[in-house]
């Protein structure tokens, strides 16, 4: 039995060896084939990707829906590369789906009755599927800001107390947090891009504010305009906002448990009380069907 797993842990350390080499020499080919021009097959489906999304048909079924496009910003997606790979997935989603559909209908029912149903329900369903997914990504992106802001606050008076300026501390936040806020720093980095080419910040915090639709950002934007302009006095701005942020959490906390035991009360209703019902009534019918049998 020892010997067994020996050489089983022996075979296993092999695997492991040979499967490090495989692993090295495939990224030092990759690496080469980069250095000479050679496209990857990533890379070749990337570029199939965007050519895809440069198309005619796949940047008008984008540009002619606003609600994408708001998306699209929230999400983060704002370069013309971004733009284009969710272009060619709102174009390439149906047609695979209506491919696929075909096929399984040719393959599993060759005889429908009407065979343009399914694959019409598959193609309506593979064109709102992209957006679907992407106001879902929107929503949590919005949501994880939400909850960054309350760790920003803090971070952020702490520098302002250090004598730091605005911009000064939205630098070093951008490049020191980007573990502990990294959606929040993204913005930050793209806000202090466009100040950096000529804009000004306080305008570029205004329209970001507008564009993720987050209502704690938006305050401590507006506190943050309101200290570039005046240049003080907002100290105590960001403590209140602090304050509320904590207090709205705490509720929906509250509320979360609230409904938690009242799910809880209707699961244990439903799979504890009729176990009970068992073992405690369970001997008392027993002993009157008995009682009854005698008679």
């Amino acid at each position: 039995m020892a010997l067994l797993i020996s050489l089983l842990l022996l075979l296993a350390a092999v695997v492991l060896i040979a499967g490090n080499l495989l692993e090295q020499r495939r990224r030092q080919r990759m690496v080469n084939q980069r250095l000479q021009g050679q496209l990857t097959r990533e890379d070749k489906l990337g570029s199939l990707m965007r050519q895809l999304g440069a198309s005619s048909m796949a940047q008008r079924s984008v540009s002619l829906d606003n609600e994408t496009q708001t998306l699209l910003n929230r999400v983060g997606w704002r370069k013309a590369n971004q733009r284009s790979m969710f272009a060619a997935c709102q174009v390439g989603v149906p047609i695979v789906l209506l491919g696929l559909t075909v096929l399984g209908q040719e393959l599993l029912f060759p005889h429908a009755g009407s065979p343009w149903i399914a694959p019409a329900i598959a193609l309506g369903i593979g064109y709102l599927l992209p957006k679907r997914v992407l106001a879902l990504s929107a929503k949590y992106r919005q949501e994880r800001i939400a909850r960054e802001i309350s760790t920003f606050i803090p971070l952020l008076r702490i520098l302002f107390e250090s004598g730091m300026a605005v911009e000064q501390s939205l630098r070093v936040l951008s490049t020191e947090a980007q573990r502990l806020l990294p959606d929040l720093t993204h913005e930050l980095r793209l806000i202090l891009a466009r100040v950096d080419s000529g804009l000004e910040l306080s305008e570029e915090l205004g329209k970001t504010a507008r564009l993720l639709a987050v209502d704690e950002f938006t305050d401590t934007c507006i506190i943050l305009q309101q200290l570039i302009h005046q240049g003080g006095g907002a100290m105590k701005s960001l403590l209140a906002l602090k304050q509320l942020l904590d207090d709205r959490r705490l509720t929906r906390l509250q509320e979360y448990i609230s409904k938690m035991s009242a799910k809880m009360s209707v699961v244990m209703m439903v799979f504890l009380f009729p176990a009970l019902l068992i073992v405690l009534g369970g001997p008392a019918f027993i002993a009157i069907a008995r009682a009854l049998n005698n008679f």
